[in-house]
């Protein structure tokens, strides 16, 4: 979808990786730029020239149909990787490689609503509003609320991914006098940056503020040892990668194959963070 996303750029690197492991296997890339149209384009093309398979990260989950067509009518198998598109089943060629993005708001909300001792005002830091991973993890922030009814949600922005963003939109929150005790960000370079907004504003991230993200890459780890992050969510890019390449070629070799693949999220604290230090 957008190779200067840094949770995508990180996968797509372990998938050039486990590519050039495969005898016979080739590789080729192309950035959407975050454009559905251009991404349509590109999926069009692919079955022009032959490709003996495609692996879509969708610029926008709702906006798949079309490529998903081509695919099937060109007898292409297609798999789509990280974002889910949203359709209730996906036809016979076309698979799915990611993580339950529910379980992620869950772990992360779970935890922060631990660490605020069940009460308290959080604000919602969304990612892309065109994203499936976006809704469905703040779906599981939600889910997990109900059990405490005294902590409410006072904020709830798009900062669309990017931690330039998310320090702007935090540095707002709080410049407006909103009393808020914890963020839930739906991925890590916008808790990153948000943790960096309450610095700047002479607040300590974990103590005067508790801030989750989600995915656990490099930057997120790093952000959990520094005391930026109380937590985040590890979503296995490299899984999601290899799985991804595996499941094309079963369906490029006609090998029995399971159509959907979910990679487990896992909860990071600075108590297990080394765990997860190059996976």
């Amino acid at each position: 979808a957008q190779v200067d996303d840094v949770f995508l750029a990180q996968m797509r690197d372990y998938m050039a990786t486990h590519a050039k492991s495969l005898p016979g296997v080739t590789l080729q890339f192309e950035d959407a730029q975050g454009d559905v149209v251009r991404q349509l384009n590109q999926v069009q093309n692919f079955t022009a020239q032959g490709l003996d398979a495609i692996i879509v990260n969708p610029v926008d989950t709702a906006a798949t149909q079309k490529m998903t067509d081509d695919a099937v009518k060109a007898g292409v198998p297609l798999v789509y990787i990280n974002r889910r598109p949203d359709v209730a089943s996906l036809p016979t060629g076309v698979g799915y490689v990611g993580s339950d993005e529910v379980k992620s708001g869950e772990l992360q909300m779970r935890y922060l609503a631990e660490k605020m001792g069940g009460k308290g005002n959080l604000a919602i830091m969304l990612g892309l509003l065109s994203n499936d991973a976006t809704h469905s993890r703040t779906q599981g922030v939600k889910a997990v609320l109900k059990d405490y009814p005294n902590i409410h949600v006072v904020e709830e922005q798009s900062a669309e991914w990017q931690r330039s963003k998310a320090m702007d939109l935090m540095n707002n929150w709080i410049v407006s006098g909103q009393k808020i005790d914890a963020v839930a960000a739906n991925a890590d370079e916008m808790a990153i940056g948000a943790a960096m907004a309450i610095t700047q504003a002479g607040l300590k991230p974990g103590k005067d503020i508790l801030v989750g993200g989600s995915d656990g890459g490099a930057a997120g780890l790093e952000a959990v040892k520094r005391d930026q992050l109380a937590v985040t969510v590890y979503q296995d890019s490299k899984g999601q990668a290899n799985g991804a390449i595996d499941l094309a070629l079963k369906m490029v070799r006609k090998e029995p194959y399971t159509a959907q693949l979910t990679i487990p999220y896992q909860l990071i604290t600075k108590a297990n963070y080394e765990q997860f230090l190059n996976p």
